[in-house]
């Protein structure tokens, strides 16, 4: 902590009220500012028990004046009996991930809800859950991976290159992509996004900074992968600005790794102890936004968010620099993410967990699986949805099931059947562990236009 010598006892004689705001003056105190003189701390604390006011929003006050200005007891919140008002979109979802949704349609904070597709069972809401709330974000309806998404890079190089130089492409993946939770570049970019003061501003941003910068421009494990293929554009659109035809593209799919998991376990703990609800919903915990802790995770949350799409233009710049060629497009769109959007006319936060951001014109990339093509898309808007479109083809099997049902030979059968090179990779991500893309595609028509295509030919993922 330093060498701070601030007790309670100095706290209480500068007018504090003798109740919880003592112990997270001297916390937020000790935690922010260790090394400084200890008349200094105590004028800072003084202005704050004078005028709580100012400092309500204040990233570092902010917890001490919401403490002094509110006494009240963290009361247990109770659900709804009636859900508020949903759409469910597809027909192969489970009963699970339906059930799932149904709990958070009871919250009182809720307003409207929807499911995707290629909806799956996850923690608290489903993966391919959609959720409308009131001047609230929950930390598990955002979900672990905080901004994970897609990316595609559409380049200018004749797609015969992709078999006739393989080994190039090949070779690029193996040396320039990292993934997992122990492969890191040797050499680091220096990103504006270091630069925010943002980092210095959260005590849990502040520590996490330096697995951050270690971990830029590298790949989650699990389903995350990063994929030389064939782009084929089936309808011309002003915002790609590319006729008709086939490309070479880089598709990514990765989030905000180590910074976005230690934010979203950090705050999804915080939030159960001050919004205690019913066992069966205690996953949908929230933080109110009009308070310090609410602030300070949409804070925390929106730079993981920027922080994972930097991690994404530096994959694609590694690997550009490494196989030659132009950058034509990119489309890039995030999922497990809270958005301020007006629905019906009025604020809400948006929790998309595993769902596709699908506001009419929006341009966006939903993959299929390491042998299934993935199709690029452009949103309709449709207020049924909020808005939105799958993430993916969806998961058929857990990761359970598929260590029990599928072997590494009949993984092979189906990379050699769809000349696909697939680096790395386990049977929990076996092809055949993922829904039927085109069916996903066809219960989402009312959804996304689709514009074009990405077939995978080299596949690399954590081993």
């Amino acid at each position: 902590m330093g060498n701070l010598k601030l007790k309670g006892k100095d706290i209480l004689k500068l007018g504090y009220p003798n109740n919880q705001s003592v112990n997270i003056a001297l916390e937020v105190m000790k935690r922010n500012f260790a090394t400084k003189n200890i008349h200094y701390v105590k004028s800072l604390l003084k202005e704050i028990q004078q005028n709580p006011e100012q400092f309500e929003k204040d990233l570092t006050f902010g917890q001490i004046a919401e403490a002094l200005l509110s006494s009240k007891k963290t009361e247990k919140r109770m659900l709804n009996t009636n859900r508020a008002s949903f759409q469910i979109f597809g027909n192969n979802i489970s009963d699970e991930a339906k059930n799932q949704l149904y709990t958070a349609l009871k919250l009182p904070i809720a307003t409207q809800g929807a499911l995707m597709p290629d909806a799956h069972s996850g923690y608290g809401l489903p993966i391919g859950g959609v959720l409308a709330v009131e001047n609230a974000v929950i930390p598990y309806g955002v979900g672990m991976d905080i901004g994970c998404r897609m990316s595609l890079s559409i380049l200018d190089t004749p797609i015969s290159y992709l078999d006739g130089a393989r080994d190039k492409y090949e070779k690029a993946l193996a040396e320039h992509t990292k993934f997992g939770m122990y492969e890191t570049h040797k050499s680091h970019v220096d990103h504006e996004i270091f630069d925010r003061d943002t980092f210095d501003l959260i005590p849990i941003l502040r520590r996490l900074k330096g697995k951050a910068i270690k971990q830029m421009g590298s790949s989650g494990g699990g389903n995350h992968f990063v994929e030389f293929g064939e782009v084929e554009i089936t309808e011309e659109d002003k915002q790609i600005n590319l006729p008709k035809g086939k490309y070479l593209g880089i598709l990514s799919h990765s989030g905000s790794r180590g910074l976005g998991a230690e934010i979203a376990q950090y705050y999804s703990r915080v939030a159960t102890e001050q919004c205690p609800l019913p066992k069966e919903a205690q996953n949908f915990a929230w933080l109110d936004l009009n308070t310090h802790l609410g602030l300070e995770y949409w804070t925390a949350m929106n730079l993981a968010g920027d922080y994972a799409s930097a991690c994404h233009d530096d994959i694609h710049r590694r690997l550009v620099k490494a196989v030659g060629g132009r950058v034509k497009a990119r489309i890039e769109n995030h999922h497990n993410f809270a958005w301020k959007e007006i629905h019906n006319g009025k604020e809400v936060i948006v929790h998309r967990k595993g769902a596709t951001p699908a506001n009419e014109n929006e341009l966006g990339m939903i993959p299929g699986s390491m042998t299934a093509k993935g199709f690029i898309v452009r949103g309709k808007g449709n207020p049924d949805s909020l808005n939105s479109a799958s993430h993916g083809a969806g998961r058929a099997h857990s990761r359970g099931e598929c260590r029990n049902l599928f072997t590494q030979n009949e993984i092979k059968k189906e990379l050699k059947l769809k000349n696909v090179t697939l680096m790395g990779g386990n049977t929990e991500e076996a092809p055949m562990a993922y829904k039927d893309i085109n069916e996903v595609m066809n219960a989402q028509s009312e959804l996304v236009d689709i514009l074009g295509t990405f077939q995978p030919r080299i596949v690399r993922m954590d081993k």
